[in-house]
C-alpha cells in the first residue's frame, strides 16, 4: 500500500487538516482510520487547500480505486464485487450489442467501443454502442448518478454501502444497503421500480398525468426524474420484505437461484431453500426480515391450478397484477443545436439533457452546442441523445412462449428504433431497429392474488 494511504495511530490526529474543512465528517466504527488511508492527500496540511488535495482521490470506492482502498481490508467482497453483473453489466452490454449484429460478447463495460466523433459512427452497432456508453450507463456503478435527489449516490461501493437523501451524502458511515440503495439505478420503468408500484408517466409535458399543480417556486421536484404514477405495490413489499430478503449474493458472492418456488412449493420432507434468512420452524417454512428482523410464514401452493400448470406456466403470468409495456422506444442521437422541436418533450429523464435543452429553449445565452457526457468516463463529447415512446401501458400484459417453451410475462425491452441526424439535422440513420420482435421474458415484481381471470392469461400455452 502506498505511504500516503498508511493507516496512522490516531485518527483525528492524522487527519486534522480534513476536518478542519470537513467538520460533519464522522467515521463509523469500523473505519475509524485516517481520512488519507483511503482517500489520499495531505491529512495534516490546515492552511493550504492545494497541498492538503495533492494526491487527493475523491471516490476512493469507484471501480477503478476501489482495488487499493476498499480491497486492503475486503478482499474477497471487492473481487466477487468486480465479477459479478452489477459492476460487469455483461447481460444488459450483450444482449444489446447481439440485437444490432454483434458477433462477440464484451466481458467488461470499458472494451464497450468509442467513437470520437461522429463520422466514426457508421454501423447500427457502433450506434448501439454509442447510446450504451452514453444514454444507458449513466446510472450504474461506475457513475455517481444522476442529479435528480433520489438517485445521486456515491460510485462502485459506495453506490450501494453510503447513505444519501437529497442529492447529498448524510452520513459516512458504511452499512449494508436498504431498498433505498436499489433505487436509486433500479427506478424509472426497470423492475424493482414496479415493486413498490411506481410505473413512469409519460414524458411529453400534456401526457404526464394526473397534473401536479405549481407551486410559488415552480413544479414540484421529479426526485426519479420524471412524475409516476402509484399503482398497487408487490405483495411481499405490502408485507415488510425489502429486496434482500430475497436477492442475496448478487454482489459479494454467487447469486441464489431462487425463484417463487423455491420458498412457496417446499415440502417439509426438503431442506430448506438456499437463503440465509429462511429456516423450518414446526415443519413450517419461515422469513425472518433481513432488516426488521419479522417472522414471515411462508405460505405454500396448494390450488389445483398449480398442479396443472405450473411446469408450463411462469408464476407472474398469473400472479403479476400489471407489467411494463412500453412500446416502441425511439432514441435519436443529434448533432444539430436546434432544440425547438424538443418544447413538449424536455423531461428525458437525464438530468444532463434536460438542463442542456432548458439552456437552449429558454436561456437569452448563445446556444450551446449538443453534448453529452460518457456515463463510464464522464467525457463530454459532441452529440446528444433524446428518447420517446410509442406509448407506455401497464394495462396490457405481453404473455408468450419463452425458449424453454414455458409460458412468461414478455416486455417489448428491445422494441428500440435508433435514429441519427448530423449538425444540419440531416438524417444519417433513420429508425435503425435489431434483429426479431424485441420482446424478452422478464420477472414483473408486481406479485399479487391470481384473480378471477388469471386463465384468460393462458391463451399462449399450447396445448399439452
Amino acid at each position: 500500500m502506498p505511504a500516503s494511504l498508511a493507516t496512522a495511530a490516531h485518527p483525528a490526529a492524522a487527519s486534522v487538516g480534513c476536518l478542519s474543512c470537513h467538520q460533519a465528517i464522522q467515521h463509523d466504527e469500523h473505519h475509524f482510520f485516517a481520512c488519507t488511508r483511503c482517500h489520499g492527500g495531505n491529512g495534516a496540511e490546515q492552511k493550504n487547500q492545494e497541498l492538503a488535495h495533492q494526491g487527493l482521490i475523491s471516490q476512493p470506492a469507484h471501480p477503478d480505486h476501489m482495488q487499493a482502498a476498499c480491497a486492503s481490508c475486503h478482499e474477497k467482497q471487492v473481487a466477487a464485487a468486480s465479477l459479478s453483473r452489477h459492476f460487469s453489466l455483461d447481460n444488459k452490454i450483450n444482449t444489446i450489442r447481439a440485437h444490432f449484429g454483434a458477433k462477440q460478447k464484451l466481458t467488461h463495460p470499458a472494451d464497450i467501443p468509442t467513437a470520437d466523433s461522429a463520422t466514426a459512427i457508421n454501423t447500427a452497432l457502433a450506434l448501439s454502442d454509442d447510446m450504451l456508453r452514453r444514454l444507458c450507463l449513466r446510472c450504474h456503478v461506475y457513475s455517481k448518478g444522476d442529479e435528480y435527489s433520489a438517485v445521486r449516490r456515491g460510485s462502485g461501493c459506495a453506490a450501494c454501502h453510503l447513505s444519501f437523501a437529497h442529492g447529498k451524502m448524510v452520513a459516512h458511515t458504511f452499512r449494508l444497503p436498504v431498498d433505498q440503495q436499489c433505487l436509486s439505478c433500479h427506478y424509472g420503468n426497470y423492475v424493482g421500480s414496479d415493486y413498490y408500484g411506481r410505473y413512469e408517466h409519460d414524458l411529453p409535458f400534456e401526457y404526464r398525468t394526473p397534473y401536479t399543480a405549481e407551486t410559488e417556486t415552480g413544479l414540484p421536484a421529479r426526485p426519479y426524474g420524471v412524475e409516476y404514477h402509484d399503482l398497487v405495490a408487490d405483495v411481499h413489499q405490502e408485507r415488510g420484505l425489502v429486496c434482500r430478503d430475497c436477492h442475496q449474493g448478487f454482489v459479494h458472492g454467487q447469486a441464489k437461484s431462487i425463484g417463487c418456488k423455491s420458498c412457496h412449493n417446499w415440502l417439509p420432507t426438503k431442506p430448506a431453500p438456499a437463503l440465509a434468512n429462511v429456516d423450518i420452524h414446526d415443519k413450517q417454512l419461515v422469513l425472518t426480515g433481513v432488516h426488521s428482523g419479522k417472522k414471515h410464514l411462508v405460505p405454500l401452493m396448494r390450488d389445483p391450478a398449480h398442479q396443472q400448470y405450473g411446469q408450463r406456466v411462469d408464476c407472474q403470468v398469473c400472479h403479476a397484477q400489471w407489467s411494463y409495456n412500453d412500446t416502441t422506444t425511439h432514441v435519436l442521437l443529434s448533432y444539430n443545436p436546434d432544440y425547438d422541436p424538443w418544447l413538449w418533450l424536455t423531461v428525458q429523464g437525464s438530468f444532463e439533457v434536460e438542463k442542456r435543452l432548458e439552456d437552449g429553449l429558454f436561456s437569452y445565452a448563445a446556444e450551446e452546442e449538443p453534448a453529452m457526457r460518457d456515463g463510464l468516463t464522464g467525457i463530454s463529447k459532441p452529440g446528444m441523445w433524446y428518447k420517446g415512446h410509442t406509448e407506455r401501458r401497464w394495462e396490457r400484459m405481453l404473455i408468450g412462449q419463452d425458449a424453454r417453451g414455458i409460458l412468461r410475462v414478455l416486455r417489448p425491452v428491445l422494441d428500440l428504433h435508433l435514429s441519427m441526424v448530423d449538425d444540419q439535422g440531416e438524417p444519417l440513420f433513420d429508425n435503425l431497429r435489431g434483429a426479431g420482435d424485441g420482446l424478452k421474458p422478464y420477472t414483473p415484481h408486481t406479485t399479487g392474488p391470481a384473480g378471477l381471470f388469471y386463465r384468460d392469461r393462458l391463451q399462449g400455452l399450447s396445448a399439452p
